[in-house]
């Protein structure tokens, strides 16, 4: 049984496991008379009263709320965002020798509110004051840079949960240590440094420019901060009448957002195929390894009008000729236009209720970035693997089970299609393509210069 196929297999359980099908009974097989599916704790561990809250919490959230304890008289607490990030702030702690003071491991993520935050933050600071440790405790709040998540909005949260354990978390001597980036960073950096003015415990504040485990070695004694961390931590968290934060693109050479210059590519027109001779040649000739180009163009899967601004936007700022995104496909509707930018001006794509429509009116179109559900993906993506002019499809749905993802790499192997997911955020190629939500807001692209083509790939 998979577990992430409930939906899927939960009602044939029900039946198979009815009296009349068992006992012999009179009466037909039912889902509402057999016993729903009882999954055993992973590892045979049970999970305590906290853990289950917090799963109970993640169950009722589009988001994502994590939470394992490991040693509850640990001293070393995280508060990580993003699963990927939780998993490098626990190697670098174990790194530097402090595994077994690693008290709990999880992480909350998918732009959870300001009250789902609050009571993550809040079941993590229950557990971390209820014992004392001789040397304190460390409260480590990480994260890479978000890709869509509000951190002004998340650490509303964790700050409300900070003052309510205001004397809890003096009297366990507790230290805390904040790295984050992502939109409206500068924002919640600034309300959690002037949190640490007032709430009666150190809690040191770093932003992008901080690498970001930096601040792990600080936590644990094992480094000091330096003046480059306090310059940085200047730069980074600037005050209100700053009008501008390092990175953005009114200090770069060039703004490509603002730039008025010739190299202005012109607003597109919505065509059944707006391929020339010369791109069809450049797409034809590009290497199996090499799925995106400057001419890539794509059909994307679902109503996800923010994911094709942001695609539309890094094509802006790299100066493409045109659109990287062909179309828009969503079956629940009649075919129509949506408006959307270029650059400072609108554009219209158009939106088919059919992938076959879709493929028809753009066979230049060899990208599909699929949004559908993990209920509903398997078989739109086995549809776009029987068009031949499709070469890549990015499924971006989390929890598609597993003899689905087996299924749907067998078939993509035999079409020579290229299958990026499922439960995939995206890529990038520079200069080149965006997958949907990859990278963030713009100004996260563009301060780290995703949008100039180099010489690594990783």
């Amino acid at each position: 049984l998979d577990q992430t196929a409930e939906f899927e297999s939960g009602d044939k359980w029900a039946r198979a496991r009815s009296d009349a099908v068992i006992y012999g009974t009179t009466g037909a097989a039912s889902s509402n008379v057999g016993p729903a599916m009882d999954f055993p704790a992973p590892f045979g561990r049970e999970l305590s009263r906290e853990e289950a809250y917090i799963q109970e919490l993640d169950a009722k959230t589009g988001a994502s709320l994590k939470l394992t304890i490991l040693n509850k008289n640990g001293r070393v607490w995280t508060m990580v965002a993003g699963g990927g990030a939780s998993v490098v702030y626990s190697d670098a702690i174990a790194a530097l020798g402090y595994a077994n003071e690693l008290a709990n491991y999880g992480e909350y993520s998918g732009a959870p509110s300001e009250t789902q935050t609050y009571e993550y933050a809040k079941t993590i600071l229950d557990l971390m004051t209820r014992t004392q440790h001789p040397d304190g405790k460390v409260l480590i709040i990480g994260g890479g840079i978000a890709n869509f998540t509000n951190v002004a909005t998340t650490f509303k949260g964790i700050i409300r949960a900070l003052k309510e354990y205001k004397q809890a978390l003096i009297a366990t001597n507790v230290r805390v240590f904040v790295r984050r980036a992502g939109p409206n960073w500068q924002e919640g950096l600034r309300a959690m440094r002037e949190l640490g003015e007032t709430l009666g415990i150190e809690i040191r504040v770093y932003g992008p420019e901080t690498h970001v485990t930096a601040i792990v070695p600080l936590a644990l004694g094992k480094a000091s901060a330096g003046a480059g961390f306090k310059d940085s931590l200047a730069k980074q968290i600037p005050d209100s009448t700053v009008p501008s934060t390092p990175g953005t693109p009114s200090q770069m050479e060039v703004d490509p957002l603002r730039s008025g210059s010739s190299a202005t590519p012109s607003v597109p027109v919505a065509a059944p195929s707006s391929s020339t001779a010369a791109d069809a040649e450049v797409t034809a000739s590009a290497p199996w390894y090499s799925p995106f180009t400057a001419h890539t163009r794509s059909i994307v899967y679902g109503m996800q009008p923010r994911a094709v601004q942001g695609m539309l936007d890094f094509d802006f700022i790299c100066k493409r000729k045109v659109p990287s995104v062909a179309c828009m496909v969503y079956p629940f509707g009649g075919n129509h236009v949506q408006k959307f930018y270029w650059g400072t001006q609108e554009t219209l794509l158009p939106v088919f209720s059919s992938l076959k429509e879709a493929v028809k009116r753009f066979p230049d179109a060899d990208v599909v970035v699929n949004f559908a559900s993990c209920r509903s993906v398997y078989e739109s993506t086995k549809e776009m693997l029987g068009y031949p002019q499709i070469r890549t499809v990015a499924i971006i749905a989390e929890g598609v089970p597993e003899r689905h993802t087996r299924k749907l790499i067998n078939l993509s192997q035999k079409a020579n299609v290229t299958i990026i997911g499922p439960a995939t955020v995206g890529g990038i190629k520079p200069g080149c393509f965006k997958i949907g939500n990859t990278g963030g807001m713009m100004d996260n692209i563009a301060s780290s210069k995703l949008y100039r083509p180099g010489s690594v790939a990783y």
